[in-house]
Formats: C-alpha cells, structure tokens, sequence
C-alpha cells in the first residue's frame, strides 16, 4: 500500500463549504480502482489547513490510474474551487513492507 499524504489549504471562509465538497468528493475517490483509505483531518491551530491521507494499492494507482481519469476531473472541480494555492501531495510507504 501507498499512502497519499495532501496539505490542501482552502481560502480563508470557506472551511464549512468545503468540507461539505469533501463529502461529495469522497465518493469520488472511492470508486477508483486500486482505492485503499481516506482520512481527513482539519487543523487545530491552522483551520483552513486540511491534511488529507488516503492509501492506494500502487502509486501508479493513484498517479496514471486516478489523476488521468474523468473521474480527478470531478474530484478537483467539486473540491478545487476551494484551494488557497496547489495542495501539497507526497507519497509514502510502510517501514514494515507491504500491507
């Protein structure tokens, strides 16, 4: 598994519509072929940051299979509207070997 970590920071007054996007959106994601998780998490002292951690089977899952598809297409247009500058996205991997 791949974890997709992604620091979205939405513009100042619009954390309640975009969290209800969010909803919407996640459907999305979830019917992505290789789709594992998704958490989404608001902060405490920044509260127009969002950290979004959502695992995949394989990188290229998320990279070709997902962000070149109709369906990124959607995802960005129901949750993009919202974004303060480009989220921050980077990939990890378990120490302990493949879940």
């Amino acid at each position: 598994m791949v974890l997709e970590h992604a620091v979205i920071t939405v513009r100042p007054g619009t954390s309640e519509s975009f969290e209800a996007a969010l909803q919407e959106a996640r459907a999305v994601i979830a019917a992505a072929h290789g789709f594992r998780s998704f958490a989404a998490l608001r902060g405490v002292e920044s509260t127009d940051e969002y950290l979004l951690l959502i695992g995949w089977e394989t990188l290229e899952d998320h990279m070709t299979g997902f962000r070149e598809s109709e369906d990124f297409t959607r995802w960005r247009a129901l949750i993009g509207p919202y974004f303060a500058s480009p989220p921050a996205v980077v990939h990890f991997d378990p120490l302990d070997g493949p879940s």
